[in-house]
């Protein structure tokens, strides 16, 4: 290295010195004299050693150090206040260790590629605390939480949330012993009061529901059919022999009383993981080190100085470009002159008008008249406006829901809140329309807020959904964790005029709306012919949709999430296969880390020392384990990609590199709505003619359900 460039070196290390005098201080004080830690018998060959570094953006590193990355014992903290003092493995926060946040929260236990995983401690800021099981951040297992407010949990928990077993305390002396479902009570279980009164039976969603008994304390009790709904409520009280009466007391009680003591305390929610942390590793000498830093590789190549995460110790040999070419906002927005303007206000006013009538509030059971789809129900929208319907500047149109009462009960299960739902589709925001229609000739719409997709529909998709309403009804009812596309909507707009023409359109949930940016966009069918991006590298960016033969990865699961995968992909199957559906396909979202958020290109490049950025995530996803997207399979699911190599062009799956990348994954099975009818029998018998007929789309769906599983199955795998 040249006198100048030491220099220059020099001053600069000076600087941040002084700049950062107060954090290094503060951090010297925090930390403790090093231990030396138990060196993984892998990495025997790189010489390890104890170091200081400041980094250019505030953080302090004191501790153990192998080549270019902590590994061993050491301390970081962040310039935010952050801190984690424990155990390092190539980079990666591995083994035992505690992490602290600025507001006084701290978890201390088992870390595993930076997430919370194993046994472990969470002790939040007001001292409210949970000692058990953990997988990727989330209480999972048997566990014991104290809440602040006394009240106690000691049972199973999956994914942040009571769920199988369990007991919980009230501090008033109040306990539940009995199932439970995402937080709630729910199954079999028995509540006792403090009084000594007691309820044994059945649950639903956190309340008294179905078959059950009250107890009170000096022997009379209440049987029958419990619900919130009094219609559906009936039993029969039997006094006991004490003088005490009970026959006046109102089996409501349960519900507006007796249950009104019996909150489930929330507790504190993690706002930022490990896992989310960055860390900022250079091979330049920061701060003091014991040892002078490592020399270049043997190339001559620069240093790398890229921000880095501590996920990985390298991707692969040799050089790989991805290209993350950030995508423009999809869609052209529909203003005043556009063609379709006047439908957008039309759609618009008539959900409005279906979402904001007053209805009861049911349960998840519908009588078969609510799948009823053959109602001839005209709403007439004039301009002036009418007794139902309010004044407008759109032309005149007619409005058509299709089974209102099913919608709005799917819209619950999905836990769409009524309010913000119209506030997407109808609110002040106008719609955008995608630049292009689909294969099929549809015409795709977003709202604002990327929330909701709405797609004009042919007759016959129209046919289908009414057809497969009650079945798909009772499969998204079954298995909370589906990946088939969520429906919210099916409706018909007749426009005035001569002609009448009828627009009809289902509403359905976007899978890609995510603060999360998404790098690459895959469709993938299982099939090859047809099954290429025909666009130069240079054209390809986050909006483009890639197809099976494009894709370069596999995509490893850890091994719970990959189980529970690969279960519902069949089940999903099976469903689809029963309703004769076919050329449906698997949505894959990647999002990649850069190694510098500055660039708009990732360029990995192998060093002398073997040693290359990976591409890890930004996982912001699991900040509240009470919204429902934090905890779905296929939604924000952090995963590793294997990066694969094809022998030739039509290879549907590569040959593993054993090279991978850190990444958060998407996914969802979209495009459920195209039956085997006779033109899709026609095009197969045609098709079949001049291609192999195993690798074209078109084919029967017991054997289209077999050859994506298989292709699914291939692409996704066991993290080992």
């Amino acid at each position: 290295m040249s006198k100048v460039l030491v220099g220059i070196l020099k001053s600069v290390e000076a600087k941040l010195k002084k700049s950062q005098t107060s954090a290094k201080k503060r951090a010297i004080r925090i930390f403790t004299t090093m231990s030396v830690a138990h060196v993984d018998d892998d990495d025997s060959d790189a010489e390890v050693y104890n170091t200081e570094k400041l980094f250019c953006n505030g953080d302090i590193y004191i501790g153990q150090w192998a080549t270019d990355t902590p590994h061993g014992n050491g301390k970081y903290l962040w310039s935010d206040g952050c801190m984690y003092l424990g155990d390092w493995n190539n980079g990666k926060i591995q083994g035992k260790g505690k992490f602290s946040w600025p507001s006084g929260a701290t978890y201390e236990g088992d870390f595993k590629n930076g997430f919370m995983d194993g046994e472990g401690t969470f002790t939040g800021s007001v001292n409210d605390t949970y000692k058990g099981s953990w997988v990727m951040n989330n209480k999972q297992g048997k566990g014991i939480r104290n809440c602040v407010n006394g009240d106690h949990y000691d049972g199973e928990w999956k994914r942040g949330f009571h769920n199988g077993q369990g007991r919980y305390h009230w501090e008033n002396g109040h306990q539940y012993i009995g199932q439970w479902k995402n937080g709630k009570m729910n199954g079999n279980g028995t509540m006792m009061w403090a009084n000594g009164n007691r309820y044994d039976g059945s649950w639903e969603d956190g309340l008294p529901k179905g078959n059950g008994t009250f107890h009170w304390l000096d022997g009379s009790f209440y049987a029958g059919i419990w619900s919130r709904d009094q219609k559906e409520q009936s039993g029969k009280f039997y006094p006991a022999t004490s003088d005490v009466p009970h026959d006046d007391w109102d089996p409501n009680q349960l519900f507006s009383v007796e249950m009104g003591e019996c909150v489930i305390c929330e507790g504190e929610n993690i706002v930022i993981f490990p896992s989310d942390k960055v860390f900022y590793w250079t091979t330049n000498n920061e701060g003091n080190s014991q040892k002078p830093p490592a020399r270049s590789n043997s190339k001559g190549g620069d240093s790398l100085t890229a921000a880095r995460t501590p996920t990985g110790n390298g991707l692969f040999g040799g050089s790989l470009k991805i290209r993350m070419q950030p995508g423009k906002r999809q869609g052209v927005t529909i203003c005043k002159g556009h063609k379709n303007y006047e439908l957008m206000l039309n759609l618009q006013l008539g959900i409005r008008h279906s979402v904001g009538r007053p209805a009861p509030t049911k349960s998840l059971k519908l009588k078969p008249t609510a799948f009823d789809t053959e109602q001839k129900l005209w709403t007439r929208f004039p301009p002036e406006g009418s007794k139902h319907t309010p004044p407008h500047q759109s032309c005149e149109f007619k409005w058509k829901d299709y089974c209102p009462m099913v919608f709005k009960t799917l819209r619950k299960l999905f836990n769409v809140d009524p309010a913000d739902y119209m506030l997407s589709i109808c609110g002040n925001d106008a719609l955008r329309e995608l630049s292009s229609p689909g294969k099929s000739g549809s015409f795709f719409y977003l709202t604002h807020d990327d929330k909701y997709m709405i797609k004009t529909m042919k007759k016959s998709e129209v046919k289908v959904l009414k057809r497969m309403l009650p079945t798909y009804y009772e499969h998204v009812k079954s298995f909370e964790n589906t990946l088939v596309t969520k429906f919210f909507g099916l409706h018909c707009v007749k426009l005035s005029g001569p002609i009448q023409r009828k627009v009809r359109f289902v509403i359905m949930g976007n899978l890609l709306c995510t603060e999360v940016p998404i790098h690459r966009r895959y469709d993938l069918k299982g099939s090859s012919h047809g099954r290429i991006t025909e666009k130069p590298e240079t054209e390809i960016d986050a909006n483009t949709t890639l197809k099976d033969l494009d894709l370069k990865f596999i995509f490893r699961l850890q091994k719970d999430c990959y189980q529970e995968f690969c279960s519902q992909v069949n089940k999903d199957c099976d469903f689809l296969e029963q309703e004769r559906i076919m050329d449906y396909s698997l949505l894959v979202g990647i999002s990649f880390q850069e190694p510098n958020r500055q660039a708009s290109e990732v360029n990995v490049e192998a060093h002398g020392n073997g040693t290359t950025p990976s591409l890890s995530t930004d996982m912001d996803s699991l900040v509240d384990p009470k919204k429902c997207s934090c905890v779905r399979l296929g939604i924000k699911m952090p995963a590793r990609v294997e990066f694969t190599v094809r022998s030739q062009e039509t290879q549907l799956v590569g040959e593993p590199t054993g090279k991978f990348g850190d990444v958060t994954i998407f996914f969802g099975i979209i495009d459920i709505l195209q039956d085997y009818d006779m033109g899709k029998k026609l095009e197969h018998a045609y098709k079949s003619f001049q291609y192999d007929s195993t690798s074209i789309s078109a084919v029967d769906p017991r054997l289209y359900s077999k050859r994506f599983k298989d292709f699914i199955f291939k692409v996704f795998s066991d993290d080992n």
